[in-house]
């Protein structure tokens, strides 16, 4: 994980981040800071840009300092992500080398050839477009005198920018308050590129889209949603344990995790054998993130410990509020329904996977320390203001800041914990590609597998709209990494090319197994898979609808604050007004991250 700052000018020394962004940068990025001014001759004036990257080194036995300059040619990279494979080979050491060694050597080849314009992006687009993991770039080419800069095409790296008139642009991880307004989020749709060499003080960006087309040089890594649906006479076999799309799903999803879960450098906190962990779970014991636990517990060496953090807030309306000079009683956070849930699938992981040690570390949030934390909140979900943004950026705030009551495996609980681990690995991705939202059953219902398949293809089609760049922002901030295992290019390339009833159990026939019976029809798939590898309460654990977590509480603050309502695109109520927008604030909101 890295922090990000570029900016451009044409008509004076380039702006450099304020106090607060820089603040926010470093904590993103605390093993390294450093920057780099470069100044660039135009036809008819002086161009000027100022890189500044700040790393979260997690990867390769050495810290690589950014942003990387080449000396012979003045290109500069400033890079955010984890390139687990360039060009079908697996990156083992630092892919920020790699990746920079990748387009200096394309830039470096067109240059000899005396390539066109075309031929030049179509270079560097075919190196990102054989990036495999997340991203989010700037890429300063001397040779041709282009700007790249540009997110993977999920989106799962945060980048912003804003630009004005009077030849200044700004790109960055993130923004402060003073700033919001004027930044807007760099959309997942494609590569941007700026020509330096236009003798125009203004800035033209110009976008190059991502493509499912097999000859296209930014090529998507999976194909369109297979919206293949069984003919009239087609006769459909049960999904069971012993499936092939069970196994095949297991394939991937383990070579998704191996990539994610081994290999981790440790931080400077962390000492070797002392119990600290190099790896934590959001974990709500729902199906998604228990499977990526079950799964991590078979990759990872037994004697790393994992910690599951669950967060439960205080809600003092429906509450009971503690007598005076007491404490809040656990009640109120143990009766949360993820807590329920957390709790119950961490006793069958410990059943399941007796020899790991499991830490269960129980995240109660006071009503005063939402509020005490609410202005530095909605600093880090900017340009992002709506309730609902709030509502889910409060949830992964305060679970990745992973402080809490741990409880060990082995039966000792440790008071006041907190996580030393700096990757967390997240369910999210599993309810768009397996059918798992309530709104997929009401659409089999109505239509059919024609109405299921469509809203499943309008699911796939808004995860590189989601608001991963948002979430990045606010997890980052305590130098954290989230890895999305579901969203890995080739588990999704399996799912989307699946067929529906490999996937889902809607209309198909019962198994013969009395186990398989009882399974909902929503992720079958997935939960065949949970019940393979031991799991079998998860399995069969129930989907609840939105409304089951406590993550943020409506106060009468928010009638003064640029906190806005607006139709929600996450989670259940993606077509409806979300529930933390028009319900009283006895009403919980489900966080989809945890799940």
């Amino acid at each position: 994980m890295c922090g990000i700052f570029v900016s451009l000018s044409a008509t004076a020394p380039p702006a450099k981040p304020n106090a607060d962004i820089s603040e926010l940068l470093r904590r993103r990025g605390p093993d390294s800071v450093e920057d780099h001014v470069v100044t660039i001759p135009n036809e008819n004036f002086t161009l000027y840009a100022y890189f500044l990257t700040t790393v979260l080194s997690l990867r390769g036995s050495d810290i690589v300092a950014q942003p990387l300059v080449d000396r012979a040619s003045g290109s500069v990279l400033c890079w955010n992500g984890e390139a687990w494979s360039i060009r079908d080979e697996i990156v083992a050491e630092s892919d920020t080398t790699k990746v920079f060694q990748s387009l200096l050597a394309a830039s470096l080849a067109n240059a000899r050839a005396r390539a066109t314009t075309d031929d030049h992006n179509d270079a560097i687009l075919g190196v990102l477009s054989s990036v495999r993991g997340p991203y989010a770039l700037v890429f300063y080419d001397a040779a041709s005198g282009r700007l790249y800069f540009g997110r993977d095409c999920l989106g799962r790296r945060s980048l912003l920018y804003c630009s004005d008139t009077v030849g200044e642009i700004t790109i960055s991880s993130l923004t402060d308050s003073q700033f919001s307004g004027r930044f807007h989020e760099v959309e997942a749709d494609g590569l941007r590129v700026i020509d330096l060499s236009r003798p125009s003080k203004e800035f033209v960006i110009n976008r190059i889209p991502y493509d499912h087309k097999s000859d296209s040089p930014q090529k998507l890594p999976f194909g369109p949603l297979n919206k293949a649906h069984p003919t009239a006479d087609q006769t459909l076999s049960a999904l069971t344990i012993a499936s092939a799309p069970v196994h095949d799903l297991e394939r991937v999803l383990r070579q998704s995790l191996s990539l994610r879960v081994q290999k981790i450098k440790a931080g400077p906190s962390v000492e070797a054998d002392t119990g600290q962990c190099i790896l934590a779970i959001l974990f709500s014991g729902g199906l998604d993130c228990s499977v990526i636990a079950r799964m991590t517990h078979d990759l990872l060496d037994e004697s790393e410990p994992v910690d599951l953090l669950n967060v439960a807030f205080h809600n003092p309306r429906t509450h009971k509020p503690a007598e005076p000079g007491q404490e809040l009683t656990k009640t109120s956070y143990e009766l949360c329904p993820d807590r329920l849930t957390g709790r119950k699938t961490f006793a069958e992981l410990q059943r399941v996977c007796p020899s790991r040690t499991w830490r269960f570390v129980a995240i109660n949030i006071p009503y005063e320390d939402t509020l005490s934390h609410r202005e530095l909140v909605k600093k880090l979900m900017q340009p992002h203001n709506t309730e609902m943004d709030l509502s889910i950026s409060y949830a992964l705030y305060f679970a990745s800041r992973g402080i809490g009551t741990a409880y060990n495996s082995n039966g000792s609980v440790i008071q006041d914990y907190s996580t030393s681990a700096r990757v967390l690995l997240s369910g999210l991705g599993a309810d768009e590609l397996f059918g798992g939202y309530q709104r997929h059953a009401t659409a089999y219902s109505r239509s059919g597998f024609p109405g299921l398949l469509d809203e499943l293809e309008l699911d796939v089609n808004r995860l590189g709209k989601r608001n991963l760049g948002r979430d990045d922002r606010v997890i980052s901030h305590w130098g954290k990494e989230a890895r999305f295992p579901y969203l890995d290019e080739d588990v999704m390339s399996w799912a989307l090319s699946a067929p529906i009833w490999q996937k889902c159990g809607f209309g198909l026939p019962e198994s013969p197994s009395s186990e398989d019976q009882a399974l909902e029809p929503g992720k079958l798939v997935l939960r065949l898979l949970a019940a393979r590898l031991g799991m079998t309460g998860v399995a069969s654990e129930k989907k609840r609808a939105v409304g089951s977590t406590c993550c943020w509480i409506k106060d009468k603050a928010d009638q003064a604050d640029s906190i806005r309502c607006k139709d929600g695109e996450d989670g259940e109520q993606q077509k409806q007004r979300h529930p933390c927008a028009v319900m009283k604030a006895t009403q919980l909101c489900k966080c989809p991250y945890v799940s």
